[in-house]
């Protein structure tokens, strides 16, 4: 299992975002050079981002993005989501029917464990606690 570069990109662009000042509209170039992300595309996925309120959009010469809510109410699940639809790592997982193996398949099953422990992590770990650990890193570091 492997993050999309979108998946990649979404969070380490909200990241940055939950490290300003609540409030503080920052413009979608300066996340982008930031984190290294080209503008264009990462435009697309706080499109998406900004459709789900975990940003908010602000337009005008003094543009950009704030988050929608506190990073402590975004969970890395609602990221994921918003960037990618709902997290499975098979596709017979939601929809059994894609699959004439599936009443059968021990894969199945193992991956549907594994994948609601996937989901339990993202859903249970926070913006607020991928904030905290780069900051501990960076100062420890």
């Amino acid at each position: 299992m492997q993050f999309t570069k979108a998946e990649e990109y979404g969070l380490l662009g909200i990241l940055y975002l939950a490290e300003k000042e609540p409030n503080i509209i920052t413009p979608l170039s300066e996340i982008s050079q930031a984190q290294e992300i080209p503008e264009k595309f990462l435009a697309k996925i706080f499109q998406s981002l900004s459709r789900s309120g975990l940003v908010r959009s602000h337009r005008g010469v003094r543009g950009g993005f704030t988050l929608g809510k506190r990073p402590d109410e975004i969970s890395i699940k609602e990221i994921l989501e918003s960037i990618q639809g709902p997290y499975h790592l098979l596709k017979c997982i939601p929809e059994p029917v894609l699959c004439n193996k599936s009443p059968e398949c021990a894969l199945r099953d193992l991956l549907m464990a594994a994948e609601g422990k996937l989901i339990s992590v993202f859903a249970e770990h926070t913006l607020a606690d991928l904030s905290t650990k780069r900051t501990e890193r960076s100062v420890t570091g």
